[in-house]
């Protein structure tokens, strides 16, 4: 509804949306139990104007990707594009209002829009009635969901059930057609919508120095890369559930993203060749400390380590993991365990037999070629050579 002017008490328009034209968004603050612990989350809300159908995803916090992600999420759940999305001021969508009240949106959140050919509309500040029905679905919305406080794994297990439960109260009556439900108003409306598309890719990137270690840091935790990358700068590309690390266009490191603080999150592999001049890294460096190695290299880590030069051969071990990929060294160690052949000769043995590359016999039905002719010896012909090399001479 839109405020109409003063009087003994507000007034307010009714507002009108065609179908396939809005679509609202707002955030709220909830409390929840994730694995045991009481924890407060932010709550995305999206609302499609016309059919009022709801759509809730929860995050650890509200910071740019997380709006990336929500809308790239609810587009497609909603399965296509309506032309309009109206919005509040955060400074993750508008970065500044002008003087003359124009927003300048912020240039991530404008590539959103624009992938998605879709026009941001921001409120007035403090007109909350311009997105209304969101903000009405927001309290609608807590006592339905968040009362009492739900209880689950994590957040992922919270969120199927948000979306089944946004499901189940699309079936509640449309409130301007009684006759319909909302999820029928969808349906019936859906194809307003424009098409879909590819997915929006996103993330929010900056470039980072890899230290000494590694490692570099993002919000407050570290993450590791291959060891070559020591010293560079590379690109990090922060998602809002994973850590994707960049160097040029290759992928180098990839990460699930963490909401602890000053934890150092370590892929072992990525330190796999300083142990070349480090060996006896393996026993105290904290990248190995508790590596979860595949049973067959685990068995075969124990067995080398309780021998003198044991940190030596399984580094050399490991090593080879850069020649002929970790897969392969893994199946060569399962193999030599199932043969009990734990000597690193009988396991480099075993690599080289898996990276040979294997002759496919002949079938028993393959024909030979046949001669046709019988060959026949011609000495007037070597007669004739000899000949012409002795005139020649």
């Amino acid at each position: 509804m839109k405020r109409a002017g003063a009087g003994s008490g507000d007034a307010f328009i009714p507002l009108h949306f065609a179908a396939g034209d809005a679509l609202q968004f707002d955030w709220s603050e909830e409390r929840v139990v994730l694995g045991g612990v009481e924890q407060k989350i932010k709550v995305a809300h999206f609302r499609l104007c016309h059919s009022r159908k709801p759509l809730v995803i929860a995050y650890p916090g509200e910071a740019q990707e997380m709006v990336l992600d929500a809308f790239v999420q609810a587009l497609s759940f909603y399965g296509g594009v309506p032309r309009r999305v109206i919005i509040d001021n955060p400074k993750t969508m508008v970065a500044y209002v002008t003087r003359s009240k124009d927003r300048i949106f912020h240039p991530r959140f404008l590539a959103l829009m624009n992938h998605y050919v879709m026009e941001p509309v921001a409120c007035t500040p403090a007109a909350g009635w311009e997105k209304g029905q969101v903000e009405n679905q927001v309290q609608f919305l807590r006592g339905r969901l968040f009362v009492p406080k739900p209880a689950f794994a994590d957040l992922d297990a919270l969120n199927d059930w948000l979306r089944l439960r946004c499901e189940e109260l699309a079936n509640r009556p449309h409130p301007e057609h009684q006759d319909r439900t909302v999820a029928e108003m969808f349906e019936d409306k859906r194809a307003e919508l424009r098409p879909l598309g590819r997915a929006f890719d996103g993330y929010v990137e900056k470039t980072v120095r890899v230290r000494s270690t590694c490692l570099v840091q993002y919000a407050s935790n570290r993450y590791s890369v291959p060891s070559r990358f020591a010293g560079q700068h590379v690109s990090l590309r922060a998602y809002a559930g994973r850590i994707v690390l960049v160097s040029g266009k290759e992928i180098i490191a990839e990460h699930k993203r963490r909401f602890t603080r000053n934890v150092s999150y370590f892929e072992p592999w990525h330190y796999v060749p300083l142990l070349d001049r480090k060996p006896g890294a393996l026993r105290d460096g904290a990248p190995f400390v508790d590596w979860q190695l595949p049973e067959a290299m685990h068995r075969i880590r124990e067995h080398y380590m309780a021998g003198k030069s044991g940190d030596r051969e399984f580094v050399d071990l490991l090593l080879l993991a850069q020649d002929h990929g970790i897969e392969v060294v893994e199946t060569a160690c399962e193999l030599a365990v199932e043969e009990n052949t734990l000597r690193l000769p009988a396991i480099i043995n075993l690599i080289n037999q898996l990276v040979e590359p294997v002759i496919t016999p002949l079938s028993d039905a393959y024909t030979y070629p046949q001669l046709t002719l019988r060959p026949e010896a011609d000495c007037k012909r070597y007669e004739m050579l000899c000949s012409a090399e002795e005139a020649a001479a």
